[in-house]
């Protein structure tokens, strides 16, 4: 059982998905164990709103942390003990501000991506190593209990041996001046064929198309090669004329389909594909069966599994190294992109 009363938690940041993460905590951890700092004066009332037990501090000075060097030594603030610290940042911040927690000896979750550059998340997961302290990246979906059931189906050969992966992100809007469409959707799937897959690729590749802002690109495709001649394949866009988020996994013995932009039917399994009958290639064909699973709340078990890795001390699913991986992934297929890209 979670012991909840032993975990002290800071949330730096409370946007849109920020004021996600308070409102998560609040539902988890005693209110008198967080405190939130955000520098938009109209926080403290939404923060009233859940409630008036939770702290509050403004921070004057956000962009690239300036004002965060006494976070953690403020009188009003009661955090000198705690010992979980939540980023919710524009992502240009979190490299500073997380290793500023983490100097201050504080465990931390920070939201994907974990930095905008490899060499800054490799800094933070050596430190994090070497201070024996938790650096947790928010890939949320490989919490999601559909994600959790397809890795527990791939382990036990439930669709045989992997074979490829295609995921589909797509939609129409909002659009993003600070970040093209990979950047703002392929993280989540990328972390998500790592996870399935299990290992690195060996190549990738990217293209795509800027429409709407020069040097933005609204559509792209990534393309990765795995060991064990494992493919994978990326489609994201906000210049589509319908929402789309569907991954499917394919074995030669099976197939799932995870949708998860669906009411009902989210995860379906396909007994398809192919085998050799006497020398001879015949198709197998059967109609699909609905995998059900437990629905949970993918942000509620991330922060379950963040607290649970600091008082058990155990590794975080998603750890450092995997964001790192993740990462790279996403700095080679922006080189390729850039590279490829078409006047």
């Amino acid at each position: 059982m979670l012991k909840t009363e032993n975990i002290k938690l800071a949330i730096i940041g409370a946007g849109r998905w920020g004021m996600n993460h308070v409102k998560t905590a609040a539902s988890l951890l005693p209110h008198e164990n967080i405190v939130v700092f955000d520098s938009n004066p109209e926080t403290e009332e939404k923060i009233r709103q859940i409630s008036d037990k939770i702290q509050y501090s403004s921070l004057p000075f956000f962009h690239l942390s300036r004002g965060m060097g006494n976070i953690f030594q403020r009188e009003h603030s009661n955090v000198d003990d705690f010992n979980a610290v939540i980023i919710a940042t524009p992502a240009e911040t979190h490299f500073e501000i997380a290793k500023k927690c983490m100097l201050a000896g504080k465990n931390v979750l920070v939201e994907k991506p974990i930095t905008l550059v490899p060499e800054e998340a490799e800094e933070l997961l050596n430190l994090s190593l070497s201070l024996n302290l938790k650096l947790m990246v928010g890939h949320v979906l490989l919490f999601h209990p559909a994600v959790l059931r397809i890795k527990d189906g791939i382990e036990k050969n439930e669709i045989g041996k992997l074979q490829y992966i295609y995921s589909n992100r797509l939609n129409l809007g909002a659009i993003r001046s600070e970040e093209n469409a990979l950047w703002s959707f392929a993280p989540h799937d990328i972390s998500v064929i790592q996870y399935l897959v299990g290992d690195n690729p060996t190549d990738v590749q990217a293209n795509g198309g800027a429409y709407v802002q020069n040097g933005i690109e609204d559509t792209t495709m990534t393309f990765l090669s795995y060991p064990n001649n494992v493919k994978a394949h990326i489609f994201v866009s906000w210049l589509h004329p319908f929402k789309e988020q569907r991954m499917v996994i394919i074995g030669d013995k099976g197939m799932y389909v995870f949708e998860d932009s669906l009411k009902t039917e989210k995860l379906k399994f396909y007994k398809k594909g192919f085998k050799e009958v006497d020398g001879v290639i015949e198709k197998f064909d059967a109609d699909y069966e609905v995998i059900n699973f437990e629905e949970t709340m993918p942000l509620a078990e991330e922060q379950k599994h963040f607290y649970e890795s600091i008082l058990n001390n155990t590794t975080p699913r998603t750890d450092g190294k995997h964001a790192l991986e993740v990462l790279e992934i996403l700095d080679k297929a922006t080189k390729k992109l850039k590279g490829g890209m078409m006047e």
